[in-house]
């Protein structure tokens, strides 16, 4: 069972860090937004290409805005080198970056005047069986038996129709399972069920359960300090007094900025990870604090860098290959063969929204927590990890968030307030219910975000009515 307790350095320490003058922070590039959101581009539209495998009219008209918005039609090239798996994007004539498959690492960004990257690409095999033979979860054989009683499968059938109703929310694929079953799947907008779409923040949610992982191996303890080199140099630095937990929840309070009013004035640090080609997890741990640990939630990058730089560095300190090792200790484990997790140019994983991967796949990570990290009998997470994560957390004023996870503690949903949800930008949902033992996952194109969000929630009212009732007997097969 996991257990924690507080633990926060001495608050004059703390104040005194947070009163110092604020400057221009370590690990910061030049400024140069046009060409980091130049560079963004390149990166989505390669991965669309040559991860997704996505027609390029189709991926330029509904990937390629996310970070250029209404600069899109100042595009005055874009070149697509299929041979290496290069996309080349010259914006306005003037700005010009690429993005390059890196194997089974995706699509990575070239630093400027740099025609490689600084890390040496691994492949990522699985060693499961062949999917079409093997049962689901572990693979995509369907059962033939009858659905359990007292499950509309037929609403639930049209309900997932109605994620696809308007056709500009670009819904890609949609799959309800119910008691461990594939109740309802549809794929659509040029998407198949092997479709390694593009899940966005969807991605913390696995950097929390590689956490997970590791606490239950016990190579990290959540009450711990976070075990962060930069952050215990030094006696007497605040950083000292983050938790792994606090990292989990978001509420570490390291400065990181995200568009509010008390942020510096720039380029954002949270989409720089994404853009910057840089040293993701280093930036993260050269942020100094903003709040005391544990006092303020919000929703940064700076977090999920710094538990992704925290898995990494457990995974090769027990000599252990880290670009492989979620395929070894998560994946395989659940059925899951393919799920493209992508890199900066050093090799870090961008967890916080570079990583590829089908319903099919968000579904059984969704069932992992449905038993509560058990899988085929085999304990995965610690016992009362969904619990512990899908609680809100306390430092969060709207209970809007619990560990790498979406909480519905303000019944925002129309679903149980036992719900919870691993979220991504473009409308990347996955939904897991507890009380109903559902999972619900909606993916699609980013342009369709707002209304095909507005339709998901009209088909979760429906599927919810379509299932017994919370409470009901839940007996199903073992996961």
């Amino acid at each position: 069972m996991i257990q924690f307790v507080r633990a926060l350095a001495p608050v004059p320490l703390i104040m005194a860090a947070l009163a110092a003058p604020v400057g221009a922070q370590p690990g910061m590039p030049p400024d140069s937004p046009e060409s980091w959101r130049v560079a963004g581009t390149a990166k989505v539209l390669c991965s669309a290409l040559f991860v997704s495998g996505r027609d390029l009219a189709e991926a330029r008209a509904h990937v390629a805005d996310y970070f250029l918005g209404p600069a899109l039609d100042s595009i005055t090239d874009l070149h697509v080198d299929r041979r290496r798996q290069l996309v080349r994007v010259t914006l306005a004539g003037r700005t010009v970056r690429e993005a390059k498959r890196y194997g089974d690492q995706g699509c990575v960004i070239h630093q400027p005047g740099i025609d490689t990257v600084h890390f040496a690409p691994v492949p990522v095999v699985s060693r499961l069986p062949d999917a079409a033979r093997t049962p689901w979860p572990m693979g995509d054989q369907l059962s033939t038996e009858p659905f359990p009683p007292g499950v509309d499968v037929a609403a639930i059938r049209r309900a997932v129709d109605t994620m696809f109703a308007s056709a500009e929310g670009f819904t890609a694929g949609a799959i309800v399972v119910h008691r461990g079953r594939i109740v309802a799947e549809r794929y659509g907008n040029g998407a198949q069920r092997d479709t390694q779409l593009e899940s966005w923040s969807m991605g913390k949610s696995i950097t929390g359960t590689l956490v997970g992982v590791l606490v239950e191996q016990g190579a990290l303890r959540l009450e711990d300090p976070a075990p962060i080199p930069e952050w215990h140099r030094t006696p007497g630095d605040p950083r000292a007094a983050i938790r792994v937990i606090d990292l989990l929840r978001m509420s570490s309070g390291l400065r990181f900025s995200r568009g509010s009013p008390e942020d510096l004035p720039g380029y954002h640090d949270h989409d720089l990870i994404y853009t910057g080609a840089i040293d993701a997890f280093q930036f993260a741990a050269t942020r100094d604090l903003q709040f005391p640990p544990n006092t303020r939630g919000r929703y940064r990058n700076a977090d999920v860098m710094a538990l992704g730089q925290l898995i990494r560095d457990a995974v090769r300190a027990r000599g252990e290959e880290y670009l492989t090792w979620p395929q070894r200790a998560l994946f395989d484990r659940i059925g899951i063969r393919r799920q493209v997790l992508e890199t900066d140019p050093y090799g870090n994983f961008l967890l916080s929204g570079y990583d590829y991967g089908t319903p099919r796949n968000w579904a059984r990570l969704g069932m992992l927590y449905l038993n509560d990290g058990v899988w085929n009998g085999e304990r995965i997470l610690p016992e009362g990890w969904t619990r512990l994560v899908s609680t809100p957390a306390p430092a969060w004023a709207d209970s809007s968030y619990g560990g790498m996870v979406w909480v519905n503690g303000r019944g925002q949903w129309p679903l149980p307030r036992d719900a919870f949800a691993f979220r991504g930008a473009g409308g990347q949902e996955t939904y897991v219910v507890p009380s109903l033992d559902l999972v619900v996952v909606r993916m699609g194109h980013f342009p369709g975000s707002r209304v095909g969000l507005v339709d998901l929630q009209r088909a979760l009212r429906l599927i919810v009515a379509a299932l017994p009732p919370p409470g009901a007997d839940r007996d199903g097969p073992e996961r």
